[in-house]
Protein backbone atom coordinates (compact mmCIF):
# COMPACT_ATOMS: atom_id res chain seq x y z
CA UNK A 1 0.00 0.00 0.00
CA UNK A 2 0.76 3.37 -1.39
CA UNK A 3 1.09 6.66 1.36
CA UNK A 4 0.46 9.89 -0.54
CA UNK A 5 1.50 12.72 2.09
CA UNK A 6 -0.35 15.68 1.20
CA UNK A 7 2.00 18.94 1.03
CA UNK A 8 0.97 21.49 4.29
CA UNK A 9 -0.59 24.59 3.34
CA UNK A 10 -0.26 27.72 5.34
CA UNK A 11 -3.20 28.42 7.93
CA UNK A 12 -3.52 31.73 6.14
CA UNK A 13 -3.95 29.96 3.13
CA UNK A 14 -6.44 28.43 3.91
CA UNK A 15 -8.46 30.85 5.55
CA UNK A 16 -8.71 32.48 2.16
CA UNK A 17 -9.72 29.36 0.50
CA UNK A 18 -12.48 28.92 2.77
CA UNK A 19 -14.24 32.79 1.54
CA UNK A 20 -14.10 32.32 -1.70
CA UNK A 21 -15.79 28.68 -1.79
CA UNK A 22 -19.33 28.50 -2.25
CA UNK A 23 -21.39 27.75 0.82
CA UNK A 24 -22.19 24.46 1.78
CA UNK A 25 -24.42 22.54 0.10
CA UNK A 26 -24.85 25.16 -2.53
CA UNK A 27 -24.28 24.95 -6.52
CA UNK A 28 -21.19 26.72 -7.82
CA UNK A 29 -22.74 26.88 -11.81
CA UNK A 30 -25.70 29.79 -12.14
CA UNK A 31 -29.43 28.72 -11.69
CA UNK A 32 -31.40 28.12 -14.42
CA UNK A 33 -35.27 28.61 -14.56
CA UNK A 34 -37.31 25.78 -14.55
CA UNK A 35 -38.48 24.28 -18.01
CA UNK A 36 -41.74 23.32 -16.70
CA UNK A 37 -42.58 27.14 -15.01
CA UNK A 38 -41.17 28.54 -18.40
CA UNK A 39 -43.98 26.56 -20.66
CA UNK A 40 -46.75 27.01 -18.70
CA UNK A 41 -46.18 30.63 -17.52
CA UNK A 42 -47.98 30.35 -14.14
CA UNK A 43 -45.83 31.49 -11.50
CA UNK A 44 -44.53 35.15 -13.79
CA UNK A 45 -47.67 35.74 -15.97
CA UNK A 46 -48.91 39.50 -14.63
CA UNK A 47 -52.29 39.27 -12.43
CA UNK A 48 -54.43 41.50 -14.38
CA UNK A 49 -58.15 42.51 -13.10
CA UNK A 50 -60.80 41.66 -15.63
CA UNK A 51 -65.01 41.91 -16.00
CA UNK A 52 -67.80 40.21 -17.42
CA UNK A 53 -69.19 42.11 -20.03
CA UNK A 54 -72.76 41.92 -18.56
CA UNK A 55 -76.38 42.88 -18.38
CA UNK A 56 -77.00 45.92 -16.65
CA UNK A 57 -79.90 48.65 -16.34
CA UNK A 58 -78.60 51.67 -17.27
CA UNK A 59 -80.08 55.33 -17.85
CA UNK A 60 -79.58 57.78 -20.61
CA UNK A 61 -79.91 61.09 -18.74
CA UNK A 62 -79.15 65.12 -19.95
CA UNK A 63 -77.85 67.24 -16.88
CA UNK A 64 -79.28 71.00 -17.07
CA UNK A 65 -79.22 73.82 -14.91
CA UNK A 66 -80.84 77.05 -15.05
CA UNK A 67 -83.32 79.26 -12.88
CA UNK A 68 -86.66 78.75 -11.64
CA UNK A 69 -89.58 80.90 -12.36
CA UNK A 70 -93.49 81.09 -13.39
CA UNK A 71 -94.80 78.78 -15.84
CA UNK A 72 -97.16 82.25 -16.73
CA UNK A 73 -97.10 85.24 -15.13
CA UNK A 74 -100.13 87.65 -14.98
CA UNK A 75 -99.69 91.41 -14.86
CA UNK A 76 -102.84 93.02 -13.41
CA UNK A 77 -103.47 96.95 -14.60
CA UNK A 78 -106.43 98.86 -13.54
CA UNK A 79 -109.13 98.92 -17.13
CA UNK A 80 -109.99 102.58 -15.53
CA UNK A 81 -107.48 105.37 -15.43
CA UNK A 82 -107.38 108.81 -13.23
CA UNK A 83 -108.80 107.13 -10.35
CA UNK A 84 -107.39 107.31 -6.77
CA UNK A 85 -106.33 103.57 -5.27
CA UNK A 86 -108.41 103.54 -2.26
CA UNK A 87 -108.01 100.04 -0.64
CA UNK A 88 -105.61 97.08 -1.51
CA UNK A 89 -106.97 94.02 -0.52
CA UNK A 90 -104.21 91.67 -1.17
CA UNK A 91 -100.90 91.12 -0.44
CA UNK A 92 -97.44 89.31 -1.66
CA UNK A 93 -97.43 85.54 -0.92
CA UNK A 94 -101.70 85.82 -0.71
CA UNK A 95 -103.36 82.76 -2.92
CA UNK A 96 -106.22 84.39 -4.60
CA UNK A 97 -109.16 82.93 -6.71
CA UNK A 98 -110.24 84.16 -10.22
CA UNK A 99 -112.48 87.29 -9.38
CA UNK A 100 -111.21 87.74 -5.95
CA UNK A 101 -111.67 91.64 -5.83
CA UNK A 102 -107.07 92.78 -5.39
CA UNK A 103 -107.72 96.48 -5.33
CA UNK A 104 -110.52 99.14 -4.91
CA UNK A 105 -110.34 102.49 -6.41
CA UNK A 106 -112.46 105.28 -5.29
CA UNK A 107 -115.91 105.38 -7.36
CA UNK A 108 -116.78 109.42 -6.68
CA UNK A 109 -115.79 111.01 -9.75
CA UNK A 110 -117.68 108.47 -11.78
CA UNK A 111 -120.82 108.58 -9.43
CA UNK A 112 -121.33 111.97 -10.60
CA UNK A 113 -121.57 111.42 -13.94
CA UNK A 114 -123.92 108.98 -13.59
CA UNK A 115 -125.86 111.16 -12.17
CA UNK A 116 -125.53 113.89 -14.71
CA UNK A 117 -126.28 110.72 -17.64
CA UNK A 118 -129.13 110.20 -15.60
CA UNK A 119 -130.93 113.48 -15.77
CA UNK A 120 -129.84 113.66 -19.65
CA UNK A 121 -131.60 110.08 -20.21
CA UNK A 122 -134.74 112.02 -18.48
CA UNK A 123 -134.88 114.95 -20.73
CA UNK A 124 -134.42 112.29 -23.31
CA UNK A 125 -137.27 110.81 -22.57
CA UNK A 126 -139.20 113.68 -22.21
CA UNK A 127 -138.30 114.81 -25.65
CA UNK A 128 -139.59 111.48 -27.09
CA UNK A 129 -142.64 111.77 -25.29
CA UNK A 130 -143.32 115.08 -26.70
CA UNK A 131 -141.63 114.08 -29.90
CA UNK A 132 -144.38 111.26 -30.43
CA UNK A 133 -147.45 113.53 -29.39
CA UNK A 134 -146.00 116.48 -32.53
CA UNK A 135 -146.17 113.67 -34.47
CA UNK A 136 -149.73 112.33 -33.94
CA UNK A 137 -150.96 116.11 -34.47
CA UNK A 138 -148.94 116.43 -37.41
CA UNK A 139 -149.89 113.07 -39.11
CA UNK A 140 -153.43 114.72 -37.82
CA UNK A 141 -152.99 117.73 -39.39
CA UNK A 142 -151.66 115.89 -42.77
CA UNK A 143 -154.81 113.55 -42.90
CA UNK A 144 -157.14 116.58 -43.05
CA UNK A 145 -155.36 118.35 -45.11
CA UNK A 146 -155.35 115.83 -47.54
CA UNK A 147 -158.88 114.96 -47.46
CA UNK A 148 -159.46 118.69 -47.86
CA UNK A 149 -157.37 118.38 -51.02
CA UNK A 150 -159.09 115.67 -52.61
CA UNK A 151 -162.42 117.28 -52.24
CA UNK A 152 -161.86 119.93 -53.32
CA UNK A 153 -159.68 118.29 -56.20
CA UNK A 154 -163.06 116.41 -56.76
CA UNK A 155 -165.56 119.79 -56.42
CA UNK A 156 -162.97 121.25 -59.29
CA UNK A 157 -163.75 118.49 -61.80
CA UNK A 158 -167.18 119.31 -61.42
CA UNK A 159 -166.70 123.20 -61.57
CA UNK A 160 -168.17 124.01 -58.43
CA UNK A 161 -164.95 125.43 -56.77
CA UNK A 162 -162.21 127.43 -58.80
CA UNK A 163 -158.52 126.22 -59.63
CA UNK A 164 -157.73 128.60 -56.92
CA UNK A 165 -159.02 127.07 -54.05
CA UNK A 166 -158.26 123.35 -55.00
CA UNK A 167 -154.48 124.75 -55.49
CA UNK A 168 -154.86 126.19 -51.30
CA UNK A 169 -156.10 122.91 -50.78
CA UNK A 170 -153.56 121.47 -52.60
CA UNK A 171 -150.59 123.56 -51.00
CA UNK A 172 -152.01 123.05 -47.26
CA UNK A 173 -152.01 119.53 -47.67
CA UNK A 174 -148.51 119.58 -48.83
CA UNK A 175 -147.25 121.95 -45.91
CA UNK A 176 -149.14 119.25 -43.35
CA UNK A 177 -147.19 116.11 -44.48
CA UNK A 178 -144.02 118.41 -44.25
CA UNK A 179 -144.52 119.04 -40.95
CA UNK A 180 -145.55 115.46 -40.13
CA UNK A 181 -142.26 114.17 -41.88
CA UNK A 182 -140.38 116.85 -39.75
CA UNK A 183 -142.43 115.76 -36.54
CA UNK A 184 -141.52 112.14 -37.67
CA UNK A 185 -137.77 112.81 -37.69
CA UNK A 186 -137.72 114.88 -34.44
CA UNK A 187 -139.13 111.66 -32.47
CA UNK A 188 -136.44 109.63 -34.02
CA UNK A 189 -133.58 112.08 -32.97
CA UNK A 190 -135.07 111.95 -29.66
CA UNK A 191 -135.16 108.33 -29.27
CA UNK A 192 -131.55 108.28 -30.79
CA UNK A 193 -130.40 110.34 -27.99
CA UNK A 194 -132.25 108.78 -25.38
CA UNK A 195 -130.01 105.68 -26.23
CA UNK A 196 -127.06 107.36 -26.82
CA UNK A 197 -127.65 108.62 -23.19
CA UNK A 198 -128.25 104.85 -22.29
CA UNK A 199 -125.23 103.79 -23.87
CA UNK A 200 -123.25 106.26 -21.93
CA UNK A 201 -124.73 105.45 -18.38
CA UNK A 202 -123.36 101.50 -19.32
CA UNK A 203 -120.16 102.90 -20.21
CA UNK A 204 -120.12 104.47 -16.74
CA UNK A 205 -121.71 101.34 -15.23
CA UNK A 206 -118.61 99.56 -16.65
CA UNK A 207 -116.37 102.04 -15.41
CA UNK A 208 -118.04 101.55 -11.86
CA UNK A 209 -117.25 97.74 -11.90
CA UNK A 210 -113.92 98.19 -12.87
CA UNK A 211 -113.23 100.23 -9.92
CA UNK A 212 -112.72 96.82 -8.42
CA UNK A 213 -109.23 95.88 -9.48
CA UNK A 214 -110.06 91.58 -9.88
CA UNK A 215 -107.36 88.85 -10.29
CA UNK A 216 -108.07 87.41 -13.59
CA UNK A 217 -106.69 84.08 -13.05
CA UNK A 218 -106.38 82.55 -9.67
CA UNK A 219 -102.91 82.33 -8.53
CA UNK A 220 -100.30 83.35 -6.23
CA UNK A 221 -99.19 87.50 -6.12
CA UNK A 222 -95.68 87.73 -6.69
CA UNK A 223 -95.75 91.53 -6.55
CA UNK A 224 -97.71 94.41 -5.76
CA UNK A 225 -96.79 97.88 -6.93
CA UNK A 226 -100.25 99.76 -6.04
CA UNK A 227 -99.78 102.12 -3.11
CA UNK A 228 -103.10 103.29 -1.39
CA UNK A 229 -103.55 107.05 -2.99
CA UNK A 230 -101.44 106.69 -5.57
CA UNK A 231 -103.96 107.45 -9.47
CA UNK A 232 -103.96 104.38 -11.12
CA UNK A 233 -102.80 104.14 -14.30
CA UNK A 234 -102.35 101.45 -17.23
CA UNK A 235 -99.30 103.17 -18.36
CA UNK A 236 -97.04 102.37 -15.18
CA UNK A 237 -95.78 99.52 -13.39
CA UNK A 238 -98.83 96.74 -13.08
CA UNK A 239 -100.75 96.53 -10.10
CA UNK A 240 -100.17 92.82 -9.60
CA UNK A 241 -97.91 90.89 -10.72
CA UNK A 242 -99.46 87.10 -10.23
CA UNK A 243 -97.97 83.30 -10.92
CA UNK A 244 -101.16 81.68 -12.31
CA UNK A 245 -101.88 78.61 -10.53
CA UNK A 246 -98.80 78.91 -8.52
CA UNK A 247 -96.88 76.81 -10.87
CA UNK A 248 -93.27 77.12 -11.48
CA UNK A 249 -90.53 75.41 -14.12
CA UNK A 250 -87.11 74.74 -14.34
CA UNK A 251 -85.96 77.20 -17.09
CA UNK A 252 -82.76 75.13 -17.69
CA UNK A 253 -79.74 75.93 -20.30
CA UNK A 254 -78.97 72.38 -22.61
CA UNK A 255 -76.03 71.95 -24.86
CA UNK A 256 -77.54 72.07 -28.20
CA UNK A 257 -76.23 68.66 -29.11
CA UNK A 258 -78.35 67.77 -26.31
CA UNK A 259 -81.20 69.64 -27.10
CA UNK A 260 -82.37 67.57 -29.90
CA UNK A 261 -82.70 64.39 -27.93
CA UNK A 262 -85.25 66.31 -25.61
CA UNK A 263 -88.94 66.73 -26.16
CA UNK A 264 -92.03 66.92 -24.10
CA UNK A 265 -93.23 64.74 -21.50
CA UNK A 266 -89.77 63.22 -20.18
CA UNK A 267 -89.23 62.85 -16.93
CA UNK A 268 -87.02 64.81 -14.48
CA UNK A 269 -85.29 65.15 -11.16
CA UNK A 270 -84.83 68.87 -10.18
CA UNK A 271 -82.20 69.67 -7.07
CA UNK A 272 -82.44 73.26 -6.22
CA UNK A 273 -79.52 74.82 -4.28
CA UNK A 274 -79.46 74.00 -0.49
CA UNK A 275 -79.55 69.97 -1.03
CA UNK A 276 -82.88 69.87 -0.54
CA UNK A 277 -84.72 66.50 -1.58
CA UNK A 278 -84.94 66.14 -5.57
CA UNK A 279 -88.11 67.08 -6.79
CA UNK A 280 -90.01 64.97 -10.04
CA UNK A 281 -91.13 67.27 -12.73
CA UNK A 282 -91.33 66.72 -16.64
CA UNK A 283 -90.35 68.21 -19.68
CA UNK A 284 -92.80 70.85 -20.74
CA UNK A 285 -91.49 72.81 -23.61
CA UNK A 286 -88.57 72.28 -25.61
CA UNK A 287 -87.55 75.90 -27.04
CA UNK A 288 -86.76 75.70 -30.78
CA UNK A 289 -83.95 78.32 -30.92
CA UNK A 290 -80.76 77.87 -29.65
CA UNK A 291 -78.56 81.18 -28.45
CA UNK A 292 -75.81 81.69 -31.68
CA UNK A 293 -73.58 82.75 -28.56
CA UNK A 294 -73.58 80.60 -26.12
CA UNK A 295 -74.50 77.97 -28.29
CA UNK A 296 -77.26 77.03 -25.88
CA UNK A 297 -80.94 75.72 -26.17
CA UNK A 298 -83.34 76.04 -23.23
CA UNK A 299 -85.74 73.54 -21.77
CA UNK A 300 -88.62 74.16 -19.31
CA UNK A 301 -88.97 71.78 -16.66
CA UNK A 302 -92.46 71.82 -14.75
CA UNK A 303 -91.75 71.35 -11.11
CA UNK A 304 -94.35 69.06 -9.79
CA UNK A 305 -94.30 70.08 -6.03
CA UNK A 306 -94.19 74.13 -6.74
CA UNK A 307 -94.00 74.91 -2.60
CA UNK A 308 -91.22 73.28 -2.50
CA UNK A 309 -89.09 76.01 -4.55
CA UNK A 310 -89.44 79.35 -5.22
CA UNK A 311 -88.81 81.58 -8.03
CA UNK A 312 -85.44 82.93 -8.78
CA UNK A 313 -83.69 79.46 -7.34
CA UNK A 314 -80.97 78.26 -9.23
CA UNK A 315 -81.28 74.47 -9.88
CA UNK A 316 -79.84 70.96 -11.50
CA UNK A 317 -82.05 68.42 -13.52
CA UNK A 318 -81.48 65.28 -14.50
CA UNK A 319 -83.62 64.35 -17.60
CA UNK A 320 -84.21 60.54 -18.74
CA UNK A 321 -83.99 60.70 -21.96
CA UNK A 322 -83.92 56.56 -21.82
CA UNK A 323 -84.38 53.41 -19.41
CA UNK A 324 -83.35 50.03 -20.96
CA UNK A 325 -81.42 46.79 -19.72
CA UNK A 326 -78.10 46.28 -22.09
CA UNK A 327 -74.86 44.65 -22.05
CA UNK A 328 -72.44 46.90 -20.14
CA UNK A 329 -68.88 46.81 -19.45
CA UNK A 330 -66.35 49.81 -17.24
CA UNK A 331 -66.11 52.86 -18.88
CA UNK A 332 -62.39 52.07 -18.24
CA UNK A 333 -62.40 49.38 -19.94
CA UNK A 334 -63.38 51.34 -23.56
CA UNK A 335 -60.51 53.08 -24.75
CA UNK A 336 -59.35 54.20 -28.32
CA UNK A 337 -57.44 53.02 -31.14
CA UNK A 338 -57.63 55.38 -34.61
CA UNK A 339 -60.36 57.91 -33.51
CA UNK A 340 -62.60 54.17 -32.56
CA UNK A 341 -63.65 52.56 -29.32
CA UNK A 342 -61.78 49.03 -28.59
CA UNK A 343 -61.18 46.90 -25.42
CA UNK A 344 -58.89 44.33 -24.60
CA UNK A 345 -60.94 41.02 -24.66
CA UNK A 346 -59.38 37.93 -22.65
CA UNK A 347 -59.57 34.56 -23.73
CA UNK A 348 -58.11 31.91 -22.59
CA UNK A 349 -55.48 34.25 -20.80
CA UNK A 350 -54.71 35.98 -24.21
CA UNK A 351 -55.54 39.83 -24.68
CA UNK A 352 -56.93 40.64 -27.93
CA UNK A 353 -58.02 44.77 -29.14
CA UNK A 354 -61.31 44.32 -30.24
CA UNK A 355 -63.15 47.27 -31.95
CA UNK A 356 -66.59 47.77 -30.29
CA UNK A 357 -69.87 50.28 -30.93
CA UNK A 358 -70.60 52.16 -27.38
CA UNK A 359 -74.07 53.65 -26.67
CA UNK A 360 -75.73 55.31 -23.13
CA UNK A 361 -73.07 55.78 -20.49
CA UNK A 362 -74.27 55.93 -16.97
CA UNK A 363 -72.34 56.39 -13.87
CA UNK A 364 -69.02 54.25 -14.31
CA UNK A 365 -70.50 52.26 -17.04
CA UNK A 366 -71.20 52.36 -20.81
CA UNK A 367 -73.58 50.31 -23.19
CA UNK A 368 -71.95 47.61 -25.34
CA UNK A 369 -74.21 47.67 -28.65
CA UNK A 370 -71.93 45.79 -30.94
CA UNK A 371 -68.05 43.82 -30.69
CA UNK A 372 -69.03 41.94 -27.45
CA UNK A 373 -71.22 38.76 -26.21
CA UNK A 374 -72.78 38.45 -22.71
CA UNK A 375 -70.36 36.91 -20.59
CA UNK A 376 -67.08 38.00 -22.75
CA UNK A 377 -63.95 39.10 -20.44
CA UNK A 378 -62.55 42.50 -20.63
CA UNK A 379 -59.64 44.03 -19.14
CA UNK A 380 -61.14 46.04 -16.26
CA UNK A 381 -58.78 49.03 -17.45
CA UNK A 382 -57.94 49.81 -20.77
CA UNK A 383 -54.79 51.44 -20.02
CA UNK A 384 -53.32 48.81 -18.15
CA UNK A 385 -49.98 47.23 -19.03
CA UNK A 386 -50.74 44.74 -21.40
CA UNK A 387 -50.66 45.01 -25.04
CA UNK A 388 -52.36 43.39 -27.93
CA UNK A 389 -51.34 39.67 -27.64
CA UNK A 390 -50.00 39.43 -23.91
CA UNK A 391 -50.41 36.44 -22.13
CA UNK A 392 -51.78 37.28 -18.73
CA UNK A 393 -53.11 35.65 -15.19
CA UNK A 394 -56.97 37.25 -15.31
CA UNK A 395 -58.49 38.16 -11.74
CA UNK A 396 -61.99 38.87 -11.30
CA UNK A 397 -62.80 42.49 -10.82
CA UNK A 398 -64.59 42.95 -7.39
CA UNK A 399 -68.54 43.49 -7.88
CA UNK A 400 -70.56 45.93 -5.79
Amino acid sequence: MRLTIAPVLPLALLSGLALLAPPQGARAETALPDPAATETGAAVLPAITVSPVARRVLRDRVIASGLIGPVEEVRVQPLTEGQPIEALLADVGDRVAAGQVLARLSPSTLQLQRSQLDASLAQAVANIAQGEAQLVEATASADEAKRVSDRNAALKDQNIVSQAVADQAQAAYAAAAARATAARQALIAAQAQAELVRAQIANIELELSRTEVKSPVAGEVAGRNAVIGAVATATGAPMFTLIRDGALELRADVAEGDLIRLAPGQTARVTATGGSAPLTGHVRLVEPVIDTTTRLGRARIAVDDASAVRSGMFADAEILIAEREILAVPISAVGAQGGAASVMRVRDGKVARTPVTTGIRDGGLVEITSGLDEGDLVVTKAGSFVRDGDRINPVPAATN
